[in-house]
């Protein structure tokens, strides 16, 4: 399946400033969110002794997150973002828990963190994406 060729939308960054906005090529999107998504839900079902270390690390990227996309934000540069790749958390999480290899699960504390981070985006609330007018 090809995706559909569409019109770059304009970024939130500022005027003339175009990107090609990674929702324009949906499956990629849906592939994040799903990742991100599954994140939260073995955050969720992580053994109870273990989930304020792991909401801890959570914490750090999110805040982490905060620091290199700034203020405003759609989920389409947040996808871009994450497609661009994802060491940097992974680096953190290891650094916040050297002692607790478990806690470096990328499945769970930075999909988690993402999901969590994609609720601030300027153009996604209740769960979905909110339509361009």
């Amino acid at each position: 399946m090809t995706p559909e060729l569409v019109e770059p939308r304009r970024s939130s960054r500022g005027p003339g400033h175009r990107a090609l906005l990674a929702s324009a090529f949906v499956p990629g999107f849906d592939n994040a969110l799903y990742q991100w998504q599954q994140g939260e839900r073995r955050l969720s079902q992580a053994p109870s002794e273990r989930r304020p270390r792991l909401q801890g690390i959570v914490d750090g990227l999110v805040a982490e997150l905060r620091k290199r996309l700034g203020g405003r934000f759609t989920a389409d540069e947040l996808a871009e973002f994450y497609e661009r790749g994802t060491s940097w958390c992974l680096q953190l999480a290891m650094d916040a828990a050297p002692e607790d290899p478990w806690a470096w699960d990328s499945a769970v504390v930075i999909d988690a963190a993402f999901a969590r981070y994609l609720r601030e985006a300027t153009d996604y609330a209740g769960g979905r994406l909110i339509p361009a007018e």
